[in-house]
């Protein structure tokens, strides 16, 4: 099949890359001419395992190209996926702009029948507005052409995009057409060979399922951290309970990992259009907002906790951060609490020194300005800190050298955001951990007997 992918971000790149793995013919367009000279060459912009070795093979092969016509693009395609960015405007409402000036663009241009998929995450409604804003376009040449507008939001996790594109748990096409269903399946079908994974729903279904299971994922997290909070003031290890409600199957273990936060480019985006959508219905205080006001307050407990080990001033103190991406096995730090957390560190007269396997350019760009030191070892970064804050879940973090830790932190204390280490573990190496609801397992690891 030819497909057009207007927008190269990251959910436009692994949507055009995973396609053209299958065989299909892709024309991703960019209106950023930089940026798509580097695609030709294989130079992915971003981190996300596996991606650049798939547009490299892709494009050598002649199944991916870079464009920067829309109009070609268009017209040379069965189905043309609209995949740009939406961002949060002030009033919380996703920013519709870029997704409505593709949609005048491919009413001004278009000429044969076509399929629009809306990729981008969007409102409830916006397919609605696209196929007016096209039809007005259409009407305004003269030209009756047939087109069908839907909705298939993307379930993509950064770090593991490639994989979830490929093997997706499932595929949600909100269509109103038997032909545009029928084009959607074909495309899909070899996505869902071994199990029948495609959904078709209304489109303003598939529209608001996306939005609710981010707003789902967000709203077990914060569960999860403001338990976190109640477990350190009862005493009560907090893993237990995480272990407990976890195999519960009506619950389930995914996203009850309490921590500092959570970040990324999608849930605090989705959280907030929800917080709007909800707003817009009538409904006062609202779930989401109870969310949000969790996860903005989780990315100061890592802060509180840091001024209460240290009597309050930690001015002239100098601290390590192991990790700045919002998530292992991404560069991105949209969101990220490491962010939010080194900037109140410096504000407050410390010295942070960071690390991060893939994150440091962007994060050295969100800090500038700030007096934060970068580091391209781990342990050059503890050297000689007062202590050693943890807040991305790096596997390379996850069995660090103690021994090492402990002769070079000079408080020898651990501030563990992400809950990845075992308190007593640290506390056989001479460490001080402080974690996220561990108050009980840190009592238990200093007052039990050891052999």
């Amino acid at each position: 099949m030819r497909l057009s992918i207007v927008g190269t971000g990251h959910v436009g790149l692994v949507t055009g890359a995973c396609f053209s793995e299958m065989g299909n013919s892709v024309i991703c367009v960019d209106i950023d001419k930089a940026k798509l000279s580097s695609f030709r060459e294989g130079d992915i912009p971003f981190h996300e395992p596996g991606l650049e070795d798939l547009v490299k093979k892709n494009v050598e092969a002649g199944r991916l190209t870079f464009s920067g016509d829309l109009v070609s693009a268009v017209n040379g395609a069965e189905v043309v996926f609209i995949a740009v960015g939406t961002p949060s405007s002030e009033s919380g409402r996703a920013d519709l702009s870029c997704v409505l000036s593709v949609a005048r663009s491919i009413g001004q241009t278009l000429r044969h029948p076509l399929v629009i998929s809306l990729k981008s995450t969007v409102p409830v409604g916006t397919a609605d507005e696209v196929r007016e804003v096209i039809q007005l376009e259409l009407e305004a040449r003269g030209a009756d052409i047939e087109y069908d507008v839907v909705s298939n939001p993307e379930f993509l996790r950064e770090g593991s995009a490639v994989k979830d594109f490929m093997y997706p748990d499932r595929i949600v096409v909100g269509a109103n057409s038997p032909r545009s269903e029928r084009v959607m399946e074909e495309l899909y079908d070899a996505f869902a060979k071994k199990q029948e994974r495609i959904q078709f729903v209304g489109i303003r279904d598939a529209e608001m399922i996306k939005y609710a299971a981010n707003a789902m994922l967000a709203t077990k997290i914060s569960f999860m951290n403001e338990i976190a909070l109640i477990c350190d003031e009862f005493d009560i290890d907090v893993e237990n309970v995480r272990r407990g409600i976890g195999s519960d199957s009506r619950i389930g273990p995914s996203f009850i990992y309490p921590g500092c936060g959570y970040g990324g480019s999608c849930f605090p985006k989705d959280v907030r259009a929800m917080i709007h959508m909800a707003q817009q219905a009538g409904i006062a205080d609202n779930i989401f907002e109870a969310v949000e006001r969790r996860n903005d307050k989780q990315q100061q407990v890592m802060v509180d906790k840091v001024l209460m080990h240290f009597d309050g001033d930690i001015n002239g103190r100098k601290f390590a951060l192991w990790g700045l991406a919002f998530k292992p096995e991404t560069d991105d730090i949209r969101g990220a609490p490491a962010i939010a957390i080194a900037r109140e560190l410096s504000q407050m007269g410390a010295e942070v020194i960071a690390f991060d396997p893939q994150a440091m350019g962007p994060a050295r760009e969100a800090l500038a300005g700030f007096p934060i030191t970068f580091v391209d070892d781990p342990y050059d970064a503890t050297e000689g800190a007062d202590a050693l804050l943890v807040t991305t879940e790096w596997r390379q973090f996850k069995q660090p050298d103690f021994r090492r830790l402990s002769k070079q932190l000079k408080s020898s204390t651990i501030f563990d955001g992400r809950n990845i280490y075992h308190p007593e573990r640290c506390v056989d190496y001479g460490l001080t951990y402080v974690g996220i609801g561990r108050s009980s397992s840190l009592y238990s690891a200093l007052h039990s007997e050891r052999p």
